[in-house]
């Protein structure tokens, strides 16, 4: 089969390979992709900020394929596997489970022809949903319907947005459906102007501050100046949630003007399967789909560097031979 494959120590390189079909082991189904959404921590991974697990993977985790044996079609997201034994499994919190097995990190994902996965790990796809329409749900859409959890979001409030990729974008139309007002700080003309195009009642430049104050904020971008931004935006007693997985250097900050007051710097780790399943119950009650540019695998590097250039508003998605590019 055809896959993308980072070395480690190849910092920022993917490269097309020939590789062995891979071998499903009990409890695993063996999946032929169909199409792949690329994810920031894609590029995390391909630029060594998240240290290699190994000396080469195949990156991917937002997998829409077809089960070899039966021809369902399942998704596979980033949290791939975990041990279920440990206190957080334990607890409901399997997000947080001392030894998981990321897709597309610890274990190969879905830039690729094939893939394997845990069975109990896949959910299946709606038949409303195109392979487009899906990949993207995987892990941004998830992951940011698990930043709405942890920021404890509540229907009417305001809610400010920092960042505009392939996770906000869906996290705004949950929030729209919820009566929410939303207020976008952003980067880019094509992002603010998608932002409002997506209803956003207030677009600002990526530090900007909005004209009132928040209940909430959610940062996607994963700069510490931006985190900054939004405890700065927040009434007493909101919440900013950082939706990143890897962050630079937070710089200093005046505590008495910024967090005193109850206001809470929460991190969002992971997502549960409970999160998948609940999310894909919004995206159906409320039509929720995402805006996605469409590459071939033989395209794939150049998807993930649209995806770091913001060149790419919504999501990128790499598409297998099996599905093509719509």
């Amino acid at each position: 089969m055809k896959a993308l494959v980072h070395r480690a120590g190849e910092t920022g390189k993917l490269t097309l390979e020939e590789r062995p079909l891979p071998h499903a082991g009990e409890g695993e189904l063996l999946l032929h992709v169909r199409a792949c959404g690329v994810c920031r921590t894609d590029l995390h991974i391909i630029d060594e900020e998240l240290r290699p697990h190994h000396e080469t993977i195949v990156p991917g985790h937002q997998i829409v394929a077809d089960v070899v044996d039966t021809g369902q079609r399942v998704g596979v997201c980033w949290l791939g596997s975990t041990d279920g034994t440990c206190a957080f499994c334990r607890s409901g919190a399997e997000n947080l489970c001392d030894a998981p097995v990321f897709t597309g990190y610890d274990r190969d994902g879905g830039f690729a022809e094939y893939a394997v996965a845990r069975a109990d790990f896949t959910f299946p796809i709606p038949d409303t949903l195109s392979d487009a329409e899906a990949a993207p749900l995987l892990c941004a859409g998830i992951i940011g319907f698990r930043s709405l959890r942890v920021a404890g979001v509540q229907a009417g409030e305001r809610i400010g947005l920092y960042g505009f990729g392939s996770s906000a974008h869906l996290v705004l139309q949950v929030l729209r459906a919820w009566n929410c007002e939303v207020y976008v700080a952003t980067r880019g003309e094509s992002h603010r102007s998608f932002a409002r195009e997506l209803g956003a009642v207030w677009i600002g430049d990526a530090t900007e501050k909005p004209p009132v104050a928040l209940d909430r904020a959610i940062t996607f971008a994963p700069a510490g100046n931006v985190v900054i931004a939004a405890l700065g935006s927040l009434r007493k007693g909101g919440v900013v949630a950082i939706n990143a997985i890897h962050l630079d250097a937070m710089p200093a900050f005046d505590y008495d003007s910024l967090l005193w007051g109850e206001r809470q710097i929460r991190s969002v780790t992971n997502m549960t399967r409970a999160d998948a399943r609940d999310f894909l119950a919004v995206v159906s009650q409320h039509g929720i789909r995402p805006r996605s540019t469409g590459f071939s695998l033989e395209d794939g590097a150049s998807a993930l560097q649209a995806v770091r250039e913001d060149r790419v508003d919504g999501a990128a998605v790499i598409f297998g031979p099996k599905a093509g590019i719509p």
